[in-house]
């Protein structure tokens, strides 16, 4: 596990072209949503994870885990937003979040039990939210 969090990642080139395209539709439509979701941002975070911090990735899809390491499997979460959501605990969790349309920020990099049981209560969707904020808190703990 890192002993970093909120470090700075680069984002990919062609990641960051994304961002940058983001901000000049944001610019352009004041008011309009353009937040990447669903498979492109879990796929981005992953790699973006995934070469920062040496993890090995799992094939799309493998439950509760997206990556692992020596010391075990880990899950990602990235956002653009103030919190994450989780269907179900992790061994390990690290969560970044786009600061720029260049770069991410390690938010959280530790035990995924501890953010699940720090999370709000379950959503009808099944899936539980942390904020950010509650996320910094625990990695300061570590």
């Amino acid at each position: 596990m890192s002993t970093e969090p909120f470090r700075r990642i680069p984002l990919p080139e062609p990641v960051a072209k994304i961002y940058e395209a983001v901000q000049e539709l944001s610019d352009l439509y004041p008011g309009r949503p353009f937040t990447p979701d669903g498979h492109l941002v879990g796929s981005i975070g992953e790699v973006i994870a995934a070469e920062a911090l040496g993890l090995k990735l799992y094939p799309p899809s493998e439950p509760r885990h997206d990556a692992y390491d020596e010391n075990g499997d880990v899950q990602i979460k990235l956002t653009a937003g103030k919190a994450i959501s989780m269907y179900d605990t992790c061994d390990r969790l690290v969560v970044l979040r786009i600061v720029s349309p260049a770069e991410a920020e390690v938010v959280y990099d530790g035990p995924g039990e501890i953010a699940w049981l720090s999370a709000g209560a379950m959503a009808k969707n099944g899936q539980r939210r942390i904020g950010l904020s509650r996320l910094r808190a625990l990695a300061g703990q570590g």
